[in-house]
């Protein structure tokens, strides 16, 4: 018996005239975290110990740039992220980078967002983000989205 599968479905034709170009990122809303092939990180062109990188990221991602987010607590640098919906973090790693660093420049990036999105599930509802209904998880996690772009390794050398 010969049985077709899958769904059925008709692309819309192709039309370059459709495609936007991605609005530009100001070089302020990125932070750079580069991981060279001795395990040493440079953030934002300055040499860092993992146990700063948690509060140097809450510091980008809540700096409230622009003024525009009501609930950032950050110093309101103009060099620093306009606001945490245009804040991003790049981060690359060298080929070398020992799986250990790796790990733990995640979770201290990871830690970072908990972080912020604890303060303000504390400060909305009074409990602990992982407490929240998903609603109110979502929410929060619209106040302070996790973007993380990660390149493909490097050679960046030592």
């Amino acid at each position: 018996m010969d049985v077709d599968s899958g769904i059925n479905r008709k692309l819309p034709p192709w039309d370059p005239d459709l495609i936007e170009d991605p609005p530009p990122i100001k070089k302020k809303n990125i932070f750079t975290v580069l991981v060279n092939s001795n395990d040493r990180l440079l953030v934002e062109d300055e040499y860092m110990d993992i146990k700063d990188l948690r509060e140097a990221t809450i510091r980008f991602l809540d700096n409230n740039g622009d003024g525009s987010c009501t609930y950032c607590q950050g110093l309101r640098s103009p060099q620093s992220s306009d606001n945490p919906g245009k804040a991003i973090v790049s981060l690359v790693n060298d080929r070398g980078t020992s799986y250990k660093l790796y790990i733990s420049v995640q979770n201290e990036l990871a830690a970072a967002y908990n972080e912020l999105r604890d303060r303000e599930a504390q400060r909305l509802y009074g409990v602990a983000f992982d407490d929240l209904s998903e609603a109110q998880q979502e929410e929060v996690q619209d106040m302070y989205p996790q973007k993380i772009s990660e390149a493909e390794p490097v050679n960046l050398g030592g």
